[in-house]
């Protein structure tokens, strides 16, 4: 099987759609989690958040309700959204990344609606997750240290959005994107032919001023 980078936020109700079908994936790709703040992408490469701007959001928010009933996965919004998700991302660091745990943690926030930065709720995720001392390990330096490590060789990947697998050096952005990943996987030359090669190189012809 083929290695695989798999980046995500829990923030994404996106990467929670892709978390629930992955199991396309199985027998063709070796899946590596990789929990990266995606608010850290988004300032690396200078671009606001779907949910920052009031029009996209309506229209975000309505896409993924519709893609999740229309693919049959439970969905329910949290609370609040945007949230921070570092804290949940930091407990996905601090159990080893185990998809287990990144199921167990996206089915609480997307599938149940829950808020995992309520202290009722987080300690009610702490116990589903069997680690009473959730709070401990998700503030150990080597744990918040390790998030950042995983930020770093996200953009080092070219990577700027979640979720996003890298397999081959190739990224396949957004829970839309799962068919044309495994499309590549049953073959790979497929990039190689027909239109593919000259949109690669395909000139830029204007440059969009920079607001000043």
């Amino acid at each position: 099987m083929k290695p695989a980078d798999w980046y995500f936020d829990f923030i994404s109700p996106f990467a929670y759609l892709q978390s629930e079908v992955l199991g396309r994936f199985d027998g063709k790709l070796a899946i590596r989690p990789l929990p990266v703040l995606f608010a850290g992408l988004l300032r690396h490469w200078g671009q606001k958040g779907p949910a920052e701007m009031a029009t996209k959001r309506r229209f975000t928010y309505r896409q993924v309700q519709w893609l999740a009933e229309k693919n049959g996965i439970p969905f329910r919004f949290p609370p609040q959204h945007p949230f921070n998700p570092v804290r949940a991302l930091r407990a996905a660091v601090a159990l080893g990344s185990s998809l287990e745990a990144i199921h167990e943690i996206f089915r609480f926030i997307w599938g149940e609606g829950r808020d995992p930065n309520d202290p009722a709720e987080w300690a009610e995720l702490a116990r589903r997750l069997n680690a009473p001392d959730l709070d401990a390990r998700c503030n150990a330096p080597e744990v918040k240290s390790r998030l950042l490590q995983h930020g770093e060789q996200a953009l080092a990947a070219g990577v700027f959005g979640v979720p996003t697998l890298a397999i081959d050096g190739e990224l396949f952005w957004g829970f839309d994107a799962t068919g044309m990943a495994l499309d590549y996987l049953a073959d790979p030359a497929l990039f190689g032919r027909g239109e593919y090669p000259r949109i690669a190189s395909l000139p830029v012809g204007a440059v969009r001023k920079e607001a000043t």
